[in-house]
């Protein structure tokens, strides 16, 4: 087993980082060619996923999760501690913060538009941001 830890500042709602090339090195230095490689997001404000990184489906699922969780929306986690980050939470929660993916040949095993990309869903204009990335 072969673990890193990626580190990267984020620039508030709505931003979308692809990790694909940090994931890539974390599994080359692994040595290892077949497994699966594990990504945990330490928080509960930020999710993983893949997509495409295009800027017009990007767009698209930001507004998907913008209509599932409004901003103008009232929260019972705001009502509770006046931080305006309910929506940000869920949007987390439905998205979720890990992902497991094959290595095969000594290579994480997605498609040609496939990407590994984190989500920044807090209202904050900055966040210092941790994805934990296990190779077995």
């Amino acid at each position: 087993m072969y673990q890193r830890t990626i580190q990267m500042i984020t620039h508030g709602e709505g931003t979308v980082i692809d990790l694909s090339g940090e994931v890539t090195a974390v599994v080359r230095e692994s040595g290892v060619s077949q497994g699966l490689v594990s990504l945990f997001a330490v928080g509960s404000t930020v999710a993983l996923t893949t997509i495409e990184y295009e800027p017009g489906v990007l767009a698209d699922l930001m507004d998907a999760l913008a209509r599932i969780a409004p901003a103008e929306m009232l929260y019972a986690h705001d009502r509770a501690w006046g931080d305006g980050n309910g929506r940000s939470h869920l949007k987390a929660a439905l998205v979720g913060p890990s992902l497991t993916i094959p290595v095969s040949g000594g290579r994480v095993a997605t498609g040609h538009w496939q990407q590994i990309v984190l989500l920044e869903l807090d209202v904050r204009q900055s966040r210092e941001r941790s994805v934990v990335v296990s190779v077995f």
